[in-house]
């Protein structure tokens, strides 16, 4: 069995698939299954990252997306203090599941850089397997109590009431996750919340890319942030659901593995 995530030297190289390669599709759907994230280059322009995305992902449409159902990525000097809308400020970013005040997040993000910062903006990214890991070593009080059905409401007032892990039917686990001010929490959660955290970033590994490169993550396994930035930083992002079978989440480590009675709860 695969154990928890840990850091490389390279992270990119690491998690990199050559687009030329053959059978390229079938590569992507394997490592997205093993390690649930890509690293890709070669995407130099719009068209390419739209042509890609659709080669791996049936695109969701959603608030911040364009026409083409692309969404883009910059400072528009218009959201700094509006909450759910921090992406598109030049600030940092903490770690969070993409759309996870929706009853279903889609399963894949895609994020391409097309211009990158003058300083800063590196991508953030941390192995849901690996915090879940973390928060049963040592004691299981964390990770249990994150696992408790409805333990926390992410989003506005149409939001989605959830919890941090979610164990299925099948025993597998997915994460969904936000710090900022549209995150509430349950009295049952709040005394682990420092302890999540600090596991989050604990095992954050970093992207710095340069135009033209990217990522493409499990959202119900992965979790992204960014550092600040200055500058006219431009990326581009798509999310959808995969043209290909995934099982949920990810499997836990055996020292991690949660009681039966924890069953799937959305």
């Amino acid at each position: 069995m695969r154990r928890a995530h840990k850091p490389y030297a390279d992270a990119f190289a690491h998690h990199r698939i050559g687009l030329t390669a053959s059978g390229v599709e079938a590569a992507i759907a394997a490592q997205l299954r093993d390690m649930g994230l890509v690293t890709l280059d070669g995407l130099t322009s719009r068209a390419a990252v739209l042509a890609f995305a659709a080669r791996i992902m049936n695109v969701v449409p959603h608030r911040d997306s364009d026409s083409d159902g692309l969404t883009t990525i910059r400072d528009t000097r218009r959201h700094v203090h509006r909450a759910g809308f921090a992406g598109f400020g030049n600030g940092e970013l903490d770690p969070h599941t993409e759309r996870s005040g929706t009853p279903n997040p889609p399963r894949l993000m895609l994020l391409v850089c097309g211009r990158a910062a003058v300083a800063g903006g590196e991508s953030l990214l941390t192995d849901g397997q690996a915090v879940h890991t973390d928060l049963f070593r040592g004691g299981r009080e964390a990770g249990l109590a994150l696992a408790q059905p409805r333990t926390a409401f992410f989003g506005a007032g149409d939001g989605h009431a959830t919890q941090v892990f979610t164990v299925h039917g099948s025993q597998r686990v997915s994460v969904r996750l936000r710090f900022d001010r549209l995150a509430r929490w349950s009295p049952i959660v709040q005394p682990h919340l420092p302890q999540l955290r600090t596991a989050a970033v604990r095992h954050q590994i970093t992207l710095a890319l340069a135009p033209g490169q990217g990522y493409l993550l499990d959202n119900e396994r992965w979790l992204h942030a960014r550092r600040a930035f200055t500058g006219d930083r431009l990326c581009w992002r798509a999310l959808g659901n995969p043209r290909f079978p995934m099982a949920r989440g990810f499997t836990p480590a055996p020292e991690a593995v949660p009681p039966v009675m924890l069953s799937e709860a959305g």
